[in-house]
């Protein structure tokens, strides 16, 4: 308690890793997306003063739903969540919430903006709201796979890099197929591989570059909201 009482006197932002429990291949563990924000949430953690909220390790899984070992909550849960989390940090004298999300449905992102705007609109917060595919400018110099999404090359990059007991093997390239804008409720069937990408072109070093370039990014970010409430609470005591 006290640590954390003397520690917010200088540390304004904190990020809220937020993960999902999805399959993700025949070669990959469950939780990547949740062990993949802890992991950048602490490697941004390294680079700049903030504080580091534990993980939230469920979330809104629509494309996945129907393959084996997918838990999803609804996008209501989801959102209540964040927002009650946001509200009792800023209870706390946080004054920048950055949530980061290591599963990029877009479903499950869209509940996380408007949990953001909530905050905005409720609290004195600044917000951020990250996926880790906004984060990949640097990791394109050296990842291969244009349409690498989900369980392709840099999601077994990095468990090659950070949970390699973890690996079973590797998958064959493959994309889904669902019918554009049209919903089915046969996932499975547009989708039975569960990969989206190439993971044959996975590798330990990519993904050590890969979480070393996101943490980066993540970190200017969290630089970012940083220096707005900075700007903010100087207005607010120097108003002239």
């Amino acid at each position: 308690m006290k640590e954390f009482a003397e520690r917010r006197q200088a540390i304004s932002v904190a990020i809220v890793p937020v993960g999902a429990l999805e399959e993700h291949g025949s070669h990959l563990p469950l939780g990547l997306d949740s062990f993949h924000a802890w992991e950048l949430a602490k490697a941004a953690g390294d680079l700049i003063p903030c504080f580091v909220a534990p993980l939230v390790f469920y979330g809104l899984c629509r494309s996945t739903s129907d393959h084996p070992g997918t838990i999803s909550v609804s996008g209501q849960t989801l959102q209540m969540l964040l927002q009650d989390i946001g509200m009792e940090l800023h209870r706390q004298g946080v004054r920048g919430v950055c949530f980061v999300t290591g599963h990029a449905g877009g479903t499950h992102g869209a509940r996380m903006v408007e949990a953001g705007e909530h905050l905005l609109a409720h609290t004195s917060l600044e917000v951020a709201v990250v996926s880790v595919m906004d984060l990949l400018q640097e990791a394109g110099t050296f990842l291969q796979c244009a349409a690498d999404s989900h369980a392709g090359e840099m999601e077994t990059s990095l468990a090659l890099a950070l949970w390699p007991e973890m690996v079973k093997g590797t998958a064959p390239e493959a994309y889904p197929d669902f019918p554009g804008p049209i919903l089915t409720r046969e996932k499975l069937k547009h989708w039975p591989s569960g990969v989206w990408g190439n993971p044959t072109l996975a590798s330990a070093d990519k993904g050590h570059r890969l979480l070393a370039a996101e943490a980066r990014q993540l970190a200017a970010i969290v630089e970012q909201l940083t220096q707005r409430i900075e700007e903010k609470e100087k207005l607010f005591f120097n108003p002239s």
